[in-house]
Formats: structure tokens, sequence, C-alpha cells
């Protein structure tokens, strides 16, 4: 569906959501809306498209009993152009329906315009159910991470080298084909943007300095990476797996937001994403073999197989942590998060890659 959404939560009309709302749960109506609360960019609060909070009525209660009345919704109000990664976002819930498969949001609707680049994803508003979200500013809890494993675990095992992705899936954008893969090898697209990173920000020239190598050769460790990565069990990917991209709800369940990186790939990227940003340094290099133990666990008993074993598990874990450093981090404005929040995370991403002798690794594999 492409749809001009508008790029002011007060623009919002509950003609619109009936529109896309009744697109994905039929004979739904919004009779009324009313604007909540907005995040925008540039306030630290969001990392690129903004996002509003709604409080809706629907106009026959029996259709929309199960719908939520207080809903989330994402609009583009950062890049102003096509952006594939919202796009893929839309694809991504409205097709595969992450909430149907592990925790995640409720999906309701949701619209890009390729032309114009205007995004509209509807979503439960997590609050409700009372969500906290963790960042790399508090201490979380070994725990924590052991349950968002336990997810990714149940995502990787529903897909693990599964027909579909060639079938039913094939939709399905991967770490070295689409639009997303374009943004990020592209020289004049995400990788020009991590020069002018590097060119202002001290901080991240420094910490590209301690790891003794250049952005040259992160760009290309990286594609190459991928490319190897494309040759192991495939499955469908969060794509985006870090600490701030997790929640907790009361009851100690944990789930997955920001669904706009979800491709198929190997299982090690997100699981290297996750651990070098979710735990303290101290935390991280104490547990990490443990919590891999525990992801094959959790693969076995999500019906895969062949599981690989400790040492593949343990070795593709160190090739893949350096996506972390050159796309997870360094691409990231501080205006996205705020100074603490990504020098915290640049800090373990990269410690992680020095820990893992994960430049030797990709170096000696691509020699």
């Amino acid at each position: 569906m492409s749809v001009r959404f508008p790029t002011r939560g007060d623009a919002i009309t509950p003609a619109l959501l009936t529109e896309l709302i009744s697109a994905t749960y039929p004979g739904v109506s919004v009779a009324e809306c009313r604007l909540v609360q907005e995040w925008t960019y540039g306030t630290g609060a969001v990392s690129a498209a903004a996002r509003v909070a709604l409080e809706v009525r629907y106009a026959a209660a029996a259709a929309a009993a199960d719908l939520p009345t207080r809903l989330v919704v994402k609009i583009d109000r950062a890049s102003n152009s096509p952006y594939p990664i919202y796009a893929n976002e839309v694809e991504v819930y409205s097709r595969l329906r992450p909430s149907g498969i592990i925790e995640a949001p409720v999906f309701l609707g949701g619209c890009f315009d390729t032309e114009s680049g205007a995004l509209g994803l509807i979503l439960e508003d997590l609050s409700e159910r009372g969500a906290t979200f963790p960042d790399v500013l508090g201490t979380t809890g070994v725990d924590h991470v052991r349950a968002v494993i336990g997810q990714l675990a149940k995502l990787h095992a529903t897909f693990w080298n599964s027909p579909r992705l060639a079938s039913d899936l094939g939709w399905m954008q991967s770490h070295v084909a689409g639009p997303i893969h374009a943004l990020y090898s592209d020289p004049d697209k995400r990788p020009a943007v991590i020069a002018r990173e590097l060119e202002t920000m001290q901080f991240k020239r420094e910490m590209v300095q301690r790891l003794g190598t250049t952005i040259g050769e992160m760009a290309r460790l990286t594609g190459l990476a991928h490319r190897h990565q494309a040759t192991l069990p495939q499955t469908v990917c969060h794509g985006d797996a870090h600490l701030g991209n997790t929640y907790a709800l009361p009851d100690g369940s944990v789930g997955l937001i920001d669904w706009q990186l979800c491709v198929r790939g190997s299982c090690m990227h997100d699981l290297s994403y996750l651990l070098a940003t979710a735990l303290p340094i101290a935390d991280r290099r104490a547990h990490e073999r443990e919590l891999l133990g525990y992801y094959a666990q959790r693969l076995r008993a999500g019906g895969v197989a062949e599981v690989p074993d400790a040492e593949w598990l343990w070795r593709e874990y160190r090739r893949a942590a350096l996506w972390g450093v050159y796309i997870g981090w360094l691409t990231t404005p501080v205006v996205n998060y705020g100074w603490e929040i990504t020098v915290g995370n640049l800090l373990r991403v990269t410690t992680a890659v020095e820990d893992l002798g994960t430049l030797a690794e990709l170096r000696a594999l691509f020699a």
C-alpha cells in the first residue's frame, strides 16, 4: 500500500488510521484519535524515525476487541527521501508478522511511499504492558540477555535452513543482496556517512586507530564477512539486535523492537551484536561462551537437527563482531541516542573486537 503518510502527529486522522488498520484487520474502523506524545529526531530519544503516541476509539468495539487502544506510530522526519530500511520494516511487519513468532510489538498497519519516503508504521504502545527498555547506561543482567537469546533462538530455529527462505519468504532481503545491502556497501551512501562521522568526531577516529585498522579495511572485511556468512546455515535474522532494541515485561519475558534491518542471514549476526552491546565488558568476557552454549541448547529445543558445535559457534561469533563497530555504531550520529549511549556502545563493540581477535581472524580468512 502506497500512502503519503503525514510527517506530523497532529495530521494523523481517524480516516487514515482506518485505511491502514482495516487492511490488516478487516472491518475495523477508527472513530477518534488523540495525540498523546511525540518523540522527534534530534532530541536523543529516537534513532532516526520520529514516533507519536495516539489514543484511539474504535467505531465497532466487537471488531476491535483484541486491538490496543493506545498506539505508537513511527513516522519519518529525518531523511525526507526513500529510505530502504523503512520500506523493509513495513514489509517485515506486514508479511513476516514477528509477534506471531516471538515476543514483539503487535502490528496494526503500515505504509511506505517509495516516491517521498513517507513512513507510517502503526504498532501497539508497549508501555501499556509495562515494558521497560534497557540501554548501555544501566547494568543489564545476564538473565535479561539469556532471555533475549532464547527469543532469538526461537526465531532462528523457526527458519533454520528452511525451504521457505527461497519460496514464500523469498521477498526478504539478505546481507549480500537488496536495497539494504546497497545502502551499506555503496561508497556514496552509508560508507560516505561513516567517513564524515570520522572526520568530525575525534573519539570515533581514536576508536578506529585503537583497533589498528582503517575505515577502508573495515568496509572491505565487513563485506567479505557477510559473503562468508552467506555460505553458512541461513535463517531469518532480526538484523539489529543491540541492547537498545530489546525490552522487558513485568512477567520476566523479553522482546525485540525495530525490525527495519531484518533479513535472511547467519545466526551469528544477531548473537554477536547482542552480546557485544548488552553486557558490561567484564560480564561479557565472563559469560559469552556459556551464553553461546545456551543458544545452542535453545536451537536444539526449537527443532534444529544439526546444531553447530561449540567450536563452530565460537569461531563464527568472533568473525561476526566487526559489523557492530563499522555499521552498528560508527554510522550512528551522536544526536540519535546522545553522547553517553553512543560512546558506551562504541566502547563495548570495539573492546569485543579486540578481545575476540576479530580483525586477525578475518584477515587470515580472507588473505
